[in-house]
């Protein structure tokens, strides 16, 4: 997520994070270098300017310029005025009314409208334990109602009846009905997407706010339209009052700027993203959060909010107590890298840790990805349950019979046990050590010499 962006502004602020002293011209040619970045990235080039003006005016100030630790301040203007631009708090979904509350949920065709409505349902029930409805009244794209109705038996969300034939409004109306017979707590609506912004589009979605009178008004944009994307968010504000924004495809990073100019081209806060094609690749939009990624400051809150949701507790705490006993096999290897997985894989959790986003490029280059983790499954399944309790066990033919089982190779065998002895080495002197020793020794002294 915003890795381009990221790795541009951090070059520029690299520059002055390695002096003692700084003058305006310092300055001056990092917020250049900056701008340029924020452009490349797409964000409006009102926003951009607004920026760097902002950044500059309080960079330059004495207490910065005079400060023992000149550069390391300006990084913090730089993250704080991040934070200000995507929006300084998290906007939370306004379910405030009585039930059911309506959430119209509009977008061109293409932006992933009717996925983010069932990301948003299914984030509803399962996070906020809200009963969700879901209803489409895109009648012109062709199977569009069946898609939200496949996707609704696929996270257990009920959607409202397909009835050929029955126009938007119409819809509309017997959802709400439906709704309030069932006494859902929520209502989402999949409205109709054009390949672009037009006066029938507009009056449907505005004959539709006044029937429905929905407490949130969500726009879904695509992030890769970039530039286009806050285009798009301009016209849609023009004729409704929209409460929020969702952004999807945020993950692919071609651009990434729609996020961070949305706020301030549209007034509306970006609630939600899309980070990813599963259902549970939805999450809320947090700006302090965001500016911390982008400049490699890591999202740890984040890290531990996905560890809380993908971790089974009762198998975290039964590794634990073997990790305490010095106990570690190549089970508990496996089970570890299942979690891996489950949290995203290595991609999904680098731009979370500080300082990871500078040795991503060294990763790639020496192979360090999530096909790592795949051929290390299968070696660790082709071993029997023996042999994954006791690695010793492990001779030559043995890891032919493994490599072959894998499709995989003798020496990425040797590798992975050797790895494996590693961390078993650390567990072993970990289990050994009392916090108050672990603290004077640090986490050093716990690494295989």
């Amino acid at each position: 997520m915003f890795k381009n962006l990221g790795n541009h502004i951090n070059r520029a602020m690299d520059r002055l994070t390695g002096r003692g002293l700084l003058t305006e011209k310092d300055v001056d040619e990092a917020l250049r270098d900056i701008r340029i970045a924020l452009l490349e990235a797409d964000v409006s080039l009102a926003v951009a300017k607004d920026f760097v003006a902002r950044v500059r005016e309080k960079a330059i100030g004495a207490d910065v310029v005079k400060s023992i630790r000149p550069g390391q301040m300006v990084v913090k203007i730089v993250h704080d005025e991040l934070v200000l631009m995507l929006g300084s708090e998290q906007s939370d979904i306004n379910l405030t009314t009585v039930p059911p509350a309506v959430i119209l949920m509009v977008g061109l065709q293409g932006s992933g409208k009717t996925t983010s409505t069932a990301k948003l349902a299914d984030y509803l029930t399962k996070k906020l334990g809200r009963k969700a409805m879901m209803s489409s009244v895109d009648i012109y794209r062709p199977a569009a109602q069946h898609q939200l109705e496949v996707l609704g038996k696929q996270i257990n969300v009920e959607t409202v009846p397909i009835i050929e034939g029955q126009k938007p409004l119409a819809i509309a109306e017997r959802s709400l009905k439906l709704a309030q017979a069932q006494h859902a707590d929520v209502l989402l609506v999949d409205t109709a997407g054009r390949l672009h912004v037009d006066e029938a589009l507009m009056d449907e979605l505005v004959q539709l706010q006044g029937l429905l009178k929905p407490v949130e008004i969500l726009l879904v944009v695509d992030a890769l339209t970039g530039q286009d994307a806050v285009n798009i968010a301009k016209s849609f504000t023009e004729r409704l009052p929209l409460t929020g924004v969702i952004l999807t495809r945020i993950d692919g990073d071609s651009r990434g700027g729609a996020a961070l100019s949305m706020r301030a081209v549209t007034g509306c806060p970006v609630k939600f993203v899309g980070v990813g094609e599963k259902i549970n690749e939805f999450e809320p939009f947090y700006p302090d959060r965001i500016a911390s990624r982008i400049l490699d400051m890591g999202d740890i809150v984040s890290l531990v909010e996905k560890a809380a949701t993908a971790i089974d507790q009762d198998e975290a705490e039964k590794l634990a107590k073997r990790m305490q006993k010095g106990k570690f096999d190549l089970n508990d290897l496996a089970a570890q890298l299942r979690n891996l997985k489950k949290m995203g894989g290595l991609g999904g959790l680098m731009g979370m840790l500080p300082g990871m986003g500078r040795i991503q490029q060294q990763m790639q280059d020496a192979n360090i990805n999530d096909s790592v983790i795949t051929k290390q499954e299968a070696i660790l399944s082709s071993m029997t349950d023996q042999e994954r309790q006791n690695p010793d066990l492990i001779n030559a033919s043995r890891k032919r019979r493994i490599a072959k089982g894998s499709g995989t190779t003798v020496q990425e065998i040797n590798q992975l046990l050797k790895r494996f002895k590693d961390m078993q080495t650390m567990m072993k002197r970990f289990s050994k050590m009392d916090k108050k020793a672990m603290m004077r020794a640090g986490l050093a002294n716990l690494m295989p010499k």
